[in-house]
């Protein structure tokens, strides 16, 4: 049994909490990268018995476009999966389903569904510093359950009741685009790693705001803390969710 973990993660709290699930299974996992635009995921090969886990963040209550254009190119021959969506304390809404749906519609075989909770990626003051340590005891026992209904051979995926809705909510843009400050040295990292490959690399302080899905990796990668979005906007849009970041989500399972 291979397990595999494919994974959208440009801040690195959704690989975190990927990696904490499959860490109870004991066995070497193959990583596969999703925020690389370059990868041919088509080649990928995977048999009925294997194990993936295709894990996204949350944007807006909806997979990332980028994730989901990426998923649709990989066949995953009846493999066994387990989605996972993460998301910064607010709400992840049709996220779960909508992966589970694109998981089904790549030929996964969906046997198990998670929600998990990371640090917000651009509101640091939500869900900061999760997962904690008990999110990770969580995360573990959910892994445990998981792996027993695989072992025990009762992988009905008929039986799993995801929350969400379809039609999903309507997917809207970032709107937040980090812009480069006087500390930038042009070093291209920002342009290496972006995602959505919206940074020039002719022009690194150029980005193209229609491309940008406001995910955070060049702010998180700039070793000169050269990327920043607007602070005022920020702050209006942290305002605008408190409320519903109130009160600490716990991570949930489907099986």
């Amino acid at each position: 049994m291979k397990i595999t973990q494919i994974v959208f993660s440009p801040t690195g709290g959704t690989q975190q909490v990927a990696d904490i699930i499959s860490e109870e299974w004991g066995s070497h996992v193959t990583k596969v990268d999703l925020t690389t635009p370059e990868d041919d995921y088509f080649l990928l090969n995977f048999l009925q018995d294997d194990i993936a886990i295709i894990a996204v963040p949350s944007y807006g209550g909806r997979v990332p476009a980028l994730a989901a254009e990426r998923l649709a190119k990989i066949n995953g021959n009846q493999a066994q999966c387990v989605v996972v969506c993460v998301y910064g304390n607010r709400a992840y809404e049709d996220t779960l389903l909508e992966l589970s749906d694109i998981a089904e519609q790549s030929n996964f075989k969906v046997i198990a569904a998670v929600s998990a909770i990371a640090e917000h990626s651009i509101m640091h003051q939500y869900a900061t510093g999760r997962p904690d340590q008990k999110d990770k005891d969580e995360l573990h026992s959910f892994a445990r359950k998981i792996y027993e209904k695989i072992v025990n051979s009762n992988t009905d995926a008929s039986a799993i009741q995801i929350p969400g809705n379809r039609l999903y909510k309507k997917s809207v843009g970032g709107g937040l685009v980090p812009k480069a400050n006087d500390k930038c040295i042009s070093c291209g990292l920002c342009a290496e790693k972006c995602p959505a490959q919206a940074i020039s690399k002719e022009n690194i302080k150029s980005t193209e705001s229609k491309k940008c899905i406001s995910c955070m990796r060049c702010v998180v990668q700039c070793p000169q803390s050269a990327r920043k979005v607007n602070g005022a906007m920020v702050s209006v849009a942290a305002l605008a969710i408190k409320k519903a970041c109130s009160k600490r989500k716990d991570n949930e399972l489907y099986v």
